[in-house]
């Protein structure tokens, strides 16, 4: 065989097990690259509404940034979110986050309803609305479907009407998808903000561990 033969099936072997090495990788969790970086201390600057926040105030910080009628955000909530829970926010190594962002006016009036239940409430709320969304999120008529998923947290129907008209919290829930976009220039939901890195899209268990247990480590 020609030199230059072999020389090429060394390269061709050289890229292959690159490409594996790298599939492996993807295969195990390897942290995705993040789509930019941010100040995370301007990022974690309170804004018009109480945080919703779970985990012990000392550990790492991790924002979402999600959408109620976002199918990917509920996916996260319902088969991400419990493991990374379990094993990352009731150890206290991390301080989760969850912040409204709106990306139509069905994501207002359900955002608000979550709130109504009380700020100390909301992120169960948030949790449960996540849960019935086939419900109400995608059918003609969504407002009663919506208020009906509401009713396990205790909300009526006319509470939910009067927390519906609160003008003043809708605007403040605006901001809060407003700020996002300046600040860390959302493009979609959910996207997580972690060590000053921002990553759009949905994150695997394993993804959030590669991200997060450097961090933790330090």
């Amino acid at each position: 065989m020609a030199l230059a033969s072999l020389r090429r099936l060394a390269f061709v072997a050289v890229l292959s097990a690159a490409a594996l090495a790298a599939n492996g990788a993807l295969a195990a969790g390897a942290a995705p690259e993040p789509d930019r970086t941010v100040d995370m201390a301007t990022v974690l600057k309170p804004g018009t509404l109480p945080e919703l926040t779970m985990g012990d105030p000392s550990g790492v910080p991790v924002v979402e940034y999600g959408s109620l009628t976002c199918p990917h955000c509920a996916t996260f909530s319902r088969e991400i979110f419990p493991e990374l829970k379990k094993d990352y926010i009731d150890t206290g190594k991390i301080r989760f986050i969850f912040r409204e962002f709106s990306r139509n006016s069905l994501d207002v009036a359900a955002f608000l309803l979550a709130r109504c239940v009380g700020d100390d409430k909301a992120f169960a709320a948030v949790e449960l609305l996540f849960s019935q969304q086939d419900k109400w999120a995608f059918v003609d008529k969504p407002l009663e479907p919506l208020i009906a998923a509401m009713r396990p947290a205790g909300l009526t129907h006319d509470q939910a009407m009067a927390c519906l008209k609160d003008q003043s919290k809708a605007d403040a829930m605006v901001a809060v998808g407003k700020r996002a976009t300046d600040e860390i220039k959302m493009t979609g939901t959910p996207t997580f903000v972690i060590d000053g890195k921002v990553y759009g899209g949905e994150l695997s268990i394993d993804q959030l561990k590669a991200i997060l247990d450097p961090i933790i480590k330090k």
